[in-house]
């Protein structure tokens, strides 16, 4: 990042002016039920605020994975609709089932102080993927002023969040960035340009290929990389020490090894699992569950990081100044391979209460966060796993560059 501080919507004089915003609302949803509404939650105070000096709103979100080719009802706004409501006190309706037809452009127009629109699903449209110029033209006619709320997709350049900002400015009005995407970028920034030392970051997760750039960025600046999860395996392997059935791909462990190499070079230590909680299958209640030290056995796999492990991260953990979490150390989601992940959390956390600043990075530790009952312990958690690893890869958000400066 590293760009000017960005004007926000609480800078921008609002009163009798329709917002177009675009926020996250990409939120799990099972038959109809939300059933984790934290990215709504997260929204509110953008939202208030502008409600509250006399705007109106006019909101913009994708959910899931539609083809583009119009209205799917599996990825309906409709619960999100519902559930805002209920968080903002009043209705947020829906007016049609595409974002761009004439009935939800005269909803907008028809939009009076204090009203709230939901526009349906974005990617309902071909033109959002790929940023169309007259869709994302005609979505700027919506608002008097764009208001980016949206961190979780802020690395992705589609059209409502790229596109619409820039074909608004075109127009001479105003873009700014929303009070979470504020707090996002203030946190992710700040940890990474000037970190109180010792500065360590934990890694987990299943994949070292998703990781790379976010290693090659921190192996410079930080002083401590902790691995656990699924990840740590291709980093073994690449050591040449025994793995038993645990997953590493040809290309995790090339990656590795690479790291491996940049690590040794660089002044940051990078921690590694020395022993691991196995198990013959893939299943919390059967086949056979052992603790290997160094080597593990054949036909056992790796699911969560053994006890010693477990305690030589918690205890340097605990001595950390700044600390960002991306990926639990196990199978979190099952009881028996939690508790890698849990010591490591509630290290953490004791961080935290010592004064530390502590950033979870979205997705599964968020996720782990909350199942432990720690989210509210930590300084912040973030609402965006893929933007927040773009952001510590310390790639560039041009969706956030085109923002007026403050």
């Amino acid at each position: 990042m590293g760009s000017m501080p960005k004007k926000t919507i609480a800078q921008l004089d609002v009163s009798g002016k329709r917002i177009l915003c675009r926020v996250d609302f990409n939120v799990p949803i099972e038959d109809g039920v939300i059933s984790d509404d934290r990215r709504i939650r997260e929204a509110v105070p953008t939202l208030k605020s502008v409600l509250d000096r006399g705007g109106s709103l006019v909101l913009m979100s994708h959910l899931g994975r539609p083809e583009g080719k119009g209205f799917e009802a599996e990825f309906s706004l409709a619960p999100v609709a519902k559930r805002l409501g209920e968080l903002l006190g009043r209705a947020v309706t829906i007016p049609s089932p595409l974002a761009t037809d004439d009935a939800s452009a005269a909803a907008c127009a028809a939009l009076k102080p204090g009203g709230v629109i939901l526009l349906e699903n974005v990617r309902f449209n071909k033109g959002e993927k790929k940023g169309e110029a007259e869709y994302c033209k005609k979505l700027g006619t919506y608002g008097h002023a764009y208001c980016n709320d949206a961190f979780g997709t802020a690395h992705r350049e589609e059209g409502s969040m790229f596109g619409v900002p820039k074909a608004m400015k075109a127009d001479d009005k105003p873009a700014v960035a929303g009070l979470l995407l504020e707090k996002e970028l203030k946190y992710l920034d700040a940890a990474l340009k000037n970190p109180a030392r010792p500065f360590a970051v934990v890694l987990g997760g299943a994949k070292v290929t998703d990781k790379i750039g976010v290693i090659e960025n921190l192996l410079p600046k930080a002083d401590q990389i902790f691995i656990g999860g699924a990840m740590a395996y291709p980093f073994l392997k690449a050591q040449g020490k025994a793995i038993g059935s645990s997953r590493a791909s040809e290309e995790d462990v090339a990656a590795a090894k690479k790291l491996l190499d940049l690590a040794g070079k660089a002044k940051c230590e990078l921690f590694l699992p020395e022993d691991h909680v196995c198990c013959t299958v893939f299943n919390e209640h059967e086949g056979d569950r052992k603790v290997f030290e160094q080597q593990i056995g054949e036909g056992y796999m790796g699911l969560d990081i053994g006890p010693k492990t477990q305690v030589k991260y918690a205890v340097a953990l605990k001595k950390a100044k700044t600390i960002v979490w991306n990926g639990p150390m196990g199978v979190f989601e099952w009881a028996t391979f939690r508790v890698g992940t849990q010591m490591v959390a509630m290290a953490m956390v004791d961080a935290t209460k010592a004064g530390a600043t502590s950033i979870v990075g979205g997705g599964d530790s968020a996720a782990a966060a909350d199942l432990l009952g720690v989210a509210e312990k930590f300084s912040h958690v973030s609402t965006g796993g893929g933007a927040s690893l773009e952001m510590l890869s310390g790639k560039p958000f041009t969706t956030v560059a085109l923002l007026d400066e403050a």
